[in-house]
């Protein structure tokens, strides 16, 4: 009985086992240029926070300098026409539930807090999911409307992004009230450092309601790249300029 003639296998398939480096020149500089990309992306991860809180410290110095005739102006016009405080403290919860105190210039009367309890009670609509907004809150000043509208109010939160609290673009940070009615969708929000000026802050603001304000937030932490950060930034302008949904 003749031997049965053995088949070679072709060079495609010697090969195919083999790490893409041993297979060819063409193969061994494609496997590099994978390497050098993987370097450079966590490269990237790695100064990322670094850069991100850089262009924090440098931004708000500069916006706290060429702001300053802002605060100046607005100080004075709350000092003149209501009693209390220039600035309103409020504690805040950011990143993992830190807490920390958030500045804004004073908008509302002293005993504006004594007065959320009734009006909660005494407005139908005035909470929404667990946010309390209503439009024409009778706590607000006739200065304090003007500042809220053009979100003068909210600039002296760029100290809390030159300190650490809080960063440029991130979701608003709740308040602690808020966050112990969260559901485990809106938790996610604690994810990253609270923000200046957020997705939501260019969509509609105090006008959309809170479960879209969730859904742009979570949008924002798990697609937004460094260049919609940047359009965020630009848009943020000409929303504050119009006080559309503002109140």
């Amino acid at each position: 009985m003749r031997d049965q003639e053995t088949i070679e296998p072709s060079w495609d398939a010697r090969i195919a086992h083999l790490p893409p480096a041993m297979r060819s020149p063409l193969c061994r500089k494609a496997a590099r240029a994978r390497r050098m990309r993987l370097r450079a992306e966590l490269g990237l991860r790695a100064v990322g926070p670094v850069l991100r809180r850089a262009i924090d410290i440098g931004a708000t110095l500069v916006a706290l300098i060429l702001l300053s005739p802002v605060f100046l102006v607005a100080a004075i016009a709350i000092k003149a026409t209501s009693r209390g405080p220039i600035l309103f403290k409020q504690e805040r919860v950011g990143q993992w539930g830190r807490r920390f105190k958030m500045l804004k210039l004073r908008t509302m009367g002293t005993n504006a807090e004594a007065k959320k309890t009734e009006l909660q009670a005494a407005v139908n609509g005035a909470l929404d999911g667990v946010r309390f907004k209503i439009k024409n809150d009778p706590r607000i000043t006739p200065v304090g409307r003007i500042l809220r509208k053009f979100s003068i109010d909210e600039l002296p939160q760029l100290w809390n992004v030159l300190v650490g609290d809080m960063t440029l673009i991130g979701p608003r940070p709740p308040v602690w009230r808020e966050v112990a009615l969260y559901d485990p969708r809106a938790l996610r929000r604690l994810e990253v450092k609270p923000g200046l000026t957020c997705l939501w802050q260019i969509s509609g603001r105090s006008d959309l309601s809170f479960e879209q304000q969730v859904d742009l937030d979570i949008q924002y932490i798990d697609k937004t790249q460094p260049v919609d950060e940047v359009k965020i930034l630009v848009r943020t302008i000409p929303a504050v300029l119009s006080g559309k949904g503002a109140y």
